[in-house]
């Protein structure tokens, strides 16, 4: 299905002036996972400005290990099957064959946060690195690729690229664009992250329809600083306690 979302908002640099963001998302290439209570009370922990560095990064390790789960379920090598149970009956489940080679490719420094909860699931799996940053003194915040470490049969995986935020989804279509030089099919990477901008998902369709991206949450808009509104602010400083004051 695809929707079309609209939301009005109060510009912060012009107090008075209301703008507007709309985008068009194709769900179904979207996993939305927030259902669960204790997600949900996970997310809030971690959306409430008063959470300092300690308590953010307790609760989201703890978010992050039912996301990992989460993700983990939704590799092509997960299928479903059919299992005898002890009293005698037959339960209709998932396994996982573990024939597809899976790569973890942390979008650093945030990344690697998800990365380790998936390691801790999977201590063996194969992992890369992107470091990319954004710009702070361009106004669109452009994204600058500064290094990768990448398996060299990269081509023949199954990513998950882990970064915990989706906002202008530069970062994700400079990744991207690293990775599909390398000969990687789109079709085989899940985007995983905690928080999603709608207009993000948008840009990403736009570029790469038949990329998957499981999230937490779709919210509203970007401010002038290109933070999703509510969201949580910066994942990365708020969880390694560099915060600037």
């Amino acid at each position: 299905a695809t929707l079309l979302y609209t939301i009005k908002f109060e510009s912060k640099a012009n107090p008075g002036m209301e703008l507007e963001a709309a985008a068009v998302v194709n769900m179904d290439k979207v996993i939305l996972v927030n259902q669960l209570k204790s997600i949900k009370l996970l997310m809030t922990k971690l959306a409430d400005k008063s959470s300092d560095s300690h308590s953010f990064s307790i609760h989201a390790d703890r978010l992050l290990t039912i996301f990992a789960e989460e993700c983990l379920a939704h590799v092509p090598s997960v299928i479903p099957t059919q299992v005898s149970t002890p009293s005698g009956g037959v339960f209709n489940g998932l396994t996982d064959t573990r024939d597809v080679k899976l790569c973890v490719v942390s979008i650093i420094r945030s990344g690697d946060i998800l990365l380790e909860a998936v390691r801790r699931l999977e201590p063996g799996v194969t992992v890369g690195k992107i470091l990319i940053q954004r710009d702070e003194q361009s106004k669109e915040k452009t994204p600058l690729f500064y290094y990768a470490k990448l398996p060299e049969d990269i081509a023949n995986c199954f990513i998950l690229l882990v970064d915990p935020m989706l906002a202008s989804a530069g970062t994700f279509l400079c990744a991207m664009e690293h990775l599909v030089m390398r000969g990687v099919d789109s079709r085989n990477v899940l985007f995983c992250n905690l928080w999603g901008c709608r207009s993000g998902v948008e840009k990403i369709q736009g570029r790469y329809p038949e990329t998957r991206i499981i999230t937490l949450s779709l919210e509203g808009y970007l401010n002038e600083d290109k933070y999703i509104v509510p969201g949580i602010g910066d994942f990365g400083d708020r969880y390694y306690n560099t915060v600037r004051q």
